[in-house]
């Protein structure tokens, strides 16, 4: 509703969670003493690390606002009957449920960061436990609020809107949430839902235990001849070795597991299929992927859009496949080919002071205002850079908390992919930054569906300002495969997911039995389309089905591809425009909820209803194929 206490007040926990899932990893060791060891936090610059007093100046004052939560919550009781009674009454109702959110935002906020600075220090374990608990509590204490306001009519509430000053500002949000009116239910139905949810959960947490905790991998040898456990991170290591064998060895020992319990992984995914096609009936959708794009407004069309047009114009990728089977000089071209470097001569260090100039330097094209902004998130401690024993891997950006400003979590280690992630995660820091300080409390956040725009943007602009600066014709090739990489796993690979999560459901709900060998057909099928006849599908490949955990989130892939795809766009635009156009970007970036996420990037200039964004990116990477290979025919 107008705060995340009423509509989705798990949202404010599952946006960090999913950054967490969708970034790179990074290295292992970075910020080293001498004896190889992770430097010690107390002995890194503290213009390394966060600071966390901009939200709570003392833990007393987190504890303070915890216990106001813990005597005030009950009070949403005093409401419960009373929202259609006045303007007054209403007024009152959503005013708290604000303090509520707010309240609960902040005391999210310091705790999910301090708990990642150290996954072993018990305290702040303990400390986001227990927000956790109380955050169950009151969602179930407001759940009422929902089915009641839905039960008043229309006409009504807007004349609330109209006789109310301070309720004029709600009419977008009251809209978006009458919108959701004929898919919610009674509020005994409502508590059955939310009763049945953690039963929901369980093929999504059965297979993140397997995958996660269970699964056991094989060993090989390594480049050198010894013998290692093979890991998810070793995999995805060994995708970009250059020793072809060693690739070899560990893409199809990584798959070993998953043939053998392809049976049980099948049954988990068919366990998700049963959860949302449940949950869609139940709520009067006409499918399950109807039910999970209404939840941020995205017509069908726009999926079906991404799809068709990704499908139909996959000849770049072919294109890339061919190429790389040449320079690589193999007979036969398989997935484990797909990652490796061309160039593997190209190599640079990079500090972290180094990639924030890199970054500075590249986004001016976005104006003096972006820049200053940037610049005061890089001066105030917003970023904490190095790895230190017990931190959270990865990278992310922590999102809008309405009245703080957002933090970005790095693992620093001195490589260009480290840039790059600097640059995409200070995108979606911005983005945040720019909502947070625009918009009230009720539109000051933006939907998942947008989430990535501004990410990608960055990295389009990083990429061109590094090509266009490159040293050496090895370096410029290196970067212009790079920007074909990024085409090719965030656009083309992602669609893809998309289309087989879609046939999938459409197959389930037509009564098919989706057994191991049916899913692997699919997608072996899929995979082959999308890569063309150069690439050799190997059973291995065909498995991929059983490991990705995205398709347990139900049709949220697409939104990495629409994402790139409109970056794209507005990054050509702001090239070709200059101020007009930044103007927009800059728009987009402080609309917020303000709009829906389709008309946000209509304002921004693109239209993601209609192919022409999807056909810019096939376009770039034809463009990117032929400068590769007119450098690659150069003496």
């Amino acid at each position: 509703m107008c705060n995340k206490s009423i509509i989705k007040r798990t949202e404010i926990f599952f946006l960090a969670l999913i950054s967490l899932l969708t970034v790179a990893q990074t290295g292992l060791l970075n910020a080293q003493d001498g004896a190889g060891e992770l430097v010690k936090r107390e002995n890194i610059d503290p213009k390394y690390t966060w600071n966390l007093t901009d939200i709570y100046e003392t833990e007393d004052l987190w504890e303070a606002d915890f216990k106001w939560l813990e005597e005030n919550y009950k009070k949403y009781a005093d409401f419960e009957g009373t929202l259609g009674n006045s303007a007054d009454a209403f007024l009152k109702a959503i005013k708290f449920d604000e303090e509520i959110g707010i309240k609960i935002g902040r005391l999210h906020l310091y705790a999910f960061l301090a708990k990642d600075l150290d996954l072993t220090d018990t305290k702040y374990q303990a400390l986001y436990s227990r927000l956790m608990g109380l955050n169950t509590k009151i969602s179930t204490e407001s759940s009422y609020m929902r089915p009641e306001i839905l039960s008043v009519p229309e006409n009504k509430l807007f004349g609330f809107l109209k006789e109310k000053e301070e309720l004029k500002e709600y009419d977008v949000w009251l809209k978006e949430l009458l919108r959701s009116k004929e898919h919610t239910l009674s509020k005994d139905k409502e508590e059955l839902m939310a009763m049945a949810g953690e039963m929901a959960r369980v093929p999504s947490d059965v297979f993140s235990l397997f995958k996660n905790a269970d699964i056991q991998f094989p060993k090989v040898k390594d480049t050198e001849g010894n013998e290692i456990q093979i890991s998810d991170g070793r995999y995805y290591a060994a995708l970009y070795s250059n020793d072809r064998a060693y690739r070899e060895r560990v893409y199809r020992g990584y798959y070993e597991p998953f043939e053998t319990y392809k049976n049980t992984l099948s049954a988990m995914f068919n366990g998700n299929l049963k959860v949302a096609a449940f949950n869609a009936n139940a709520r009067n959708y006409e499918s399950t992927r109807a039910a999970a794009l209404d939840a941020n407004n995205i017509p069908l069309s726009v999926y079906d859009n991404l799809v068709k047009t990704c499908r139909e114009n996959a000849d770049p990728l072919h294109r890339w496949c061919e190429l790389k089977k040449k320079v690589l000089g193999v007979d036969e071209m398989h997935a484990y080919d797909t990652y490796v470097t061309l160039f593997p001569s190209v190599t640079k260090d990079y500090t972290y002071d180094e990639g924030v100039e890199l970054v500075l330097n590249s986004l001016k094209p976005l104006g003096e205002d972006y820049i200053k902004s940037l610049e005061m998130a890089f001066n105030n401690r917003w970023i904490d850079v190095y790895e230190t024993k017990g931190k959270r891997s990865g990278a992310y950006s922590s999102g809008t908390t309405y009245g703080m400003h957002p933090y970005v979590l790095l693992n620093w280690n001195e490589q260009l992919n480290d840039v790059f992630t600097l640059a995409h995660e200070m995108g979606h820091n911005m983005h945040s930054y720019y909502t947070g300080q625009t918009q009230p409390v009720q539109y000051a956040d933006y939907s998942i569906f947008v989430a990535e725009v501004a990410s990608t943007m960055n990295e389009a602009f990083l990429l061109d300002y590094l090509i266009e600066n490159a040293e050496s014709k090895e370096e410029k090739l290196a970067l212009i495969e790079k920007n074909l990489n990024n085409i090719t796993t965030t656009f083309y690979r992602q669609t893809r997911f998309a289309e087989f999560e879609q046939l999938a459901h459409e197959k389930f709900a037509a009564g098919e039995s989706l057994t191991p060998d049916k899913l692997s057909e699919y997608y072996g099928e899929m995979y082959q389309a999308y890569w063309g006849p150069s690439m050799v599908v190997d059973d291995e490949e065909k498995l991929t089905w059983a490991r990705i955990p995205h398709f347990y989130y139900n049709f949220y892939v697409y939104q990495y591809a629409t994402s790139f795809a409109a970056s794209q766009a507005l990054a050509a635009k702001v090239k070709e425009e200059g101020q007009p156009a930044i103007e927009r970007y800059l728009n987009f970036l402080k609309a917020g909820n303000s709009m829906s996420p389709i008309d946000v990037l209509k304002y921004a200039g693109v239209d993601m209803t209609s192919p022409e964004p999807i056909l810019a990116v096939v376009k770039k990477m034809h463009s990117l194929l032929d400068q590769m290979e007119a450098l690659l025919a150069e003496e």
